[in-house]
């Protein structure tokens, strides 16, 4: 595709290489997670099941920061009452199928970032090619750091909750894998992809679906919401609610600037000769 003009290629051309596009990360995700397959002892016991611990990193900070606010017995955990149980016959081999192929997908993600660029690159002007690399290495930054902010964040945080939640005593909690699994899986890579807002922003500015303005209006709308999801997953006191919505509205903060930025950049080339 790189090597055609974009104008010259057809609507089956396109899908010939967006075909491709879909192929080659999926072999890489598949790869990815041949790989985590055989490390299933570290990735269970040691990362998926961490949240489960009351000594987990995210509840110790969170308890030391509760004692320095006199907050420490709604903030201090000693205790999450979590088994989990498998009701199918072939429910763990699937299991640790498909959580291989979620930690491909993790770690295959800037080989997919650099397939999309492939395939979006004709679109670009010669100038904008050049930033290859800086888009890649940026977008992969975002989406691990917001990994890691699912992970230590949201995870615990609605894990501790879930298990914590009791409507009737007359109720036990006995959790199905698939759905622990799928807590983890979704607070990890949403929050990753969530964290390619800036990114987003900027292809969607590019292509005139958003501005500056449009972002700035629906700001304190988008603060509502991220203070209500916050307040749903973290325990009941202000300061943790903060800490979960602050990085997300820092995010939103700095899509507003690149919005920004590529609008200006559209003026100026405009008014070139």
């Amino acid at each position: 595709m790189a090597e055609k003009n974009m104008k010259e290629m057809s609507f089956l051309d396109h899908l010939e290489e967006l075909r491709w596009l879909l192929v080659r990360s999926s072999a890489a995700i598949i790869l990815c997670g041949i790989v985590a397959f055989f490390f299933s002892d570290f990735i269970f016991n040691e990362i998926i099941f961490g949240p489960k611990s009351p000594n987990f990193i995210t509840y110790q900070l969170f308890c030391n920061l509760g004692k320095q606010f006199d907050m420490a017995d709604s903030m201090c955990i000693t205790e999450i009452n979590l088994p989990i149980q498998n009701r199918e016959m072939g429910g763990q081999f699937s299991m640790h199928m498909w959580t291989s192929i979620t930690v491909g997908f993790i770690f295959a993600f800037p080989f997919i970032l650099w397939e999309i660029w492939k395939f979006i690159s004709p679109a670009l002007y010669d100038k904008e090619k050049k930033y290859a690399a800086s888009f890649i290495i940026v977008s992969s930054i975002l989406f691990f750091v917001g990994v890691l902010f699912g992970y230590y964040l949201i995870a615990p945080l609605s894990v501790q909750f879930f298990a914590s939640y009791i409507v009737s005593p007359e109720i036990n909690n006995a959790i199905d894998i698939d759905s622990y699994i799928s807590l983890m899986k979704t607070s990890a890579i949403a929050s990753g992809l969530l964290f390619e807002l800036p990114i987003i922003i900027f292809f969607l500015t590019k292509i005139g679906l958003v501005n500056p303005e449009f972002l700035r209006k629906y700001r304190k709308y988008t603060l509502v919401i991220v203070l209500i999801l916050s307040a749903i997953i973290t325990p009941p006191d202000v300061i943790s609610q903060v800490i979960v919505a602050i990085p997300i509205m820092i995010l939103y903060e700095v899509s507003i600037f690149i919005s920004v930025f590529v609008i200006k950049n559209q003026e100026r080339e405009k008014l070139k000769p």
